[in-house]
């Protein structure tokens, strides 16, 4: 796999030279009756932008991985930063002697090591780098009363540890601070992520006590994340990108949970976090006290000054993967509180309607900022691989339109290894690498909303060429892709459209008049590199 990698990535740092030298829910597509009016739209929103983790390959090959990601379009790479990866002696109750929490130099070099060969390598390619900053904290940084057994990091971890921690880390990725041993400073990071999954008791314990009646890791997160907001703008990071959230789309809702260490749904985990009951009146009393609240109302009239982080962050983080192999669209029943892709309506609506209890701004940007689909094969409850692929170009659409939407994100570059029903097979490639289907659709998304029309009828056909972006940037020359269209009893594509690609990200939505019945898909070249298309999409006239 990493050598494949490698060579791949020796193929386009050839192609770089050369720039240099020149200077449904079905596989379908789309489904539904004729539309008697075709109106292509533009995205009013700011653009959409690319956003792909890939943490083992990016910690095991930075420099090819990132080169891989850039060719393919991403814009932002995600990078998971462990407290306890950085931590000295994480598996301990107490720090070492003389150990200074926020000076990055007091931490093992080790530690740090592979962040830097990423935020050096991505910067050099001209990508930029999401570091979520985040737990397992070290041990030593634990609260007290966790069950008994095997470690629990996670339990109620001391924030102002964390806030010193963020702190060596904000001052390290200021781009000011030279490691020792080094010549040049650190490249800056300007894009971050506080915590994730918050609402996992993984990530953080304990969820919900007293039967899990009294929400408590709304009020570790909130501590968390006060500690982490004042440690970016004490370090020059007060205007960067600060995501909060990154919340798991569901939990559980059925008996004594999520009790310590399950899920809690993410919008009653966000209503705690800010502080109000079910039914949005701000808490008070025993009620507020427990829940790390203000128990009167002139208390929670400095509730906003207090918690700046969740007032003034740049945008909200959601992990919306879908539920098994459902559709985008698909809502599950009876769960009113879930935020995944098909309730992103009701997280914005949600945040809106907490902004406006306390003044705050309404129109929180929404940071998809993990999504894919699990396919069969591996994972038995998984989608069809090409449905998969279609399912992602769908979301990818819906994201567009959107314009509280802010980011698309692709979770996992290569499937793990192993079957086991709690891995993750989110990939692009299975885990030998071979590429699934949501590789091409990835590269080159394509999205018709309707498949199907009558004489003298025109098509929406939507799509992106990712890697025009750089090809855009590097080349210094406009783009254009091509509509080609296989008839029914046809046996190669013809060409019969060509469109320019105006936006810088590389989307467009044009009507399309079609000669009949057949297969439509995308095709568009790299400069000095192979021709690639998107995944096919049968079109029907009736």
């Amino acid at each position: 796999m990493l050598a494949d990698l490698r060579q791949r990535a020796a193929s386009w740092t050839r192609v770089a030279t050369l720039a240099a030298i020149a200077a449904g829910a079905s596989l379908l597509g789309g489904c539904g009756g004729s539309s008697t009016q075709v109106q292509p739209r533009a995205r009013t929103a700011p653009p959409l932008i690319t956003m792909f983790e890939a943490e083992p390959q990016l910690h095991a090959e930075p420099e090819p991985t990132i080169r891989l990601l850039r060719h393919i379009g991403v814009d932002v790479i995600k990078a998971y930063l462990s407290w306890a990866s950085i931590a000295p002696d994480p598996g301990v109750r107490q720090p070492p002697a003389g150990f200074n929490a926020a000076d990055p130099a007091s931490y093992p070099a080790a530690g740090w090591a592979v962040y830097d060969t990423i935020v050096r390598d991505a910067s050099a390619l001209g990508v930029r780098v999401a570091l979520t900053v985040g737990g397992p904290p070290p041990l030593w940084a634990s609260g007290p009363g966790a069950p008994r057994g095997k470690p629990h990091p996670q339990w109620r971890p001391s924030a102002s540890d964390f806030g010193a921690f963020v702190t060596a880390v904000g001052r390290r990725y200021s781009g000011r601070y030279t490691p020792p041993a080094a010549v040049t400073p650190l490249p800056r990071v300007s894009f971050w992520s506080i915590w994730n999954e918050p609402n996992y008791g993984p990530d953080l314990a304990p969820q919900a006590v007293d039967q899990s009646t009294v929400e408590v890791s709304p009020m570790l997160y909130r501590n968390l994340l006060d500690a982490a907001w004042s440690s970016l703008e004490a370090t020059g990071h007060g205007h960067d990108t600060i995501l909060i959230g990154g919340l798991a789309p569901r939990g559980l809702t059925v008996g004594n949970v999520p009790g310590n260490f399950s899920g809690m749904v993410p919008l009653r985990f966000l209503r705690a976090l800010y502080c109000v009951d079910g039914s949005f009146h701000e808490l008070r009393g025993a009620a507020a006290t427990a829940r790390g609240c203000p128990a009167t109302a002139a208390g929670s009239r400095s509730f906003r000054a207090a918690n700046p982080g969740l007032f003034e962050a740049s945008g909200f983080a959601a992990h919306t993967y879908p539920q098994g192999a459902e559709p985008p669209t698909h809502v599950t029943p009876f769960e009113p509180d879930y935020a995944d892709f098909a309730r992103i309506h009701k997280l914005a609506a949600t945040i809106d309607r907490l902004m406006a209890l306390y003044g705050g701004h309404a129109g929180l940007p929404i940071y998809s900022t993990e999504f894919g689909y699990k396919t069969d094969p591996p994972y038995v409850s998984g989608a069809a691989p090409q449905t998969a692929a279609a399912d992602i170009n769908w979301a990818e659409y819906l994201s567009w339109l959107d314009p509280r939407v802010r980011s698309f994100d692709q979770y996992l570059l290569i499937d793990p290894p192993g079957t086991a029903l709690s891995n993750f097979v989110t990939g692009l490639e299975f885990a030998n690498g071979t590429p699934k289907p949501s590789y091409a659709a990835f590269e080159m998304p394509i999205w018709l909303p309707v498949s199907t029309f009558g004489s003298g009828q025109r098509l929406l056909v939507w799509g992106d060429v990712r890697p025009a972006r750089l090809a855009r940037r590097v080349f210094h020359r406009a783009q254009s892709v091509q509509i080609q269209f296989r008839g029914a009893s046809g046996t190669h594509f013809e060409t019969i459209r060509t469109v320019p690609l105006t936006d810088p990200y590389g989307y467009f939505e044009i009507a399309q008049a079609f000669p009949g019945s057949g297969t439509v898909r995308l095709a568009w070249r790299y400069p000095h590199g192979p021709r690639i298309f998107s995944r096919l999409v049968p079109v029907a006239r009736h």
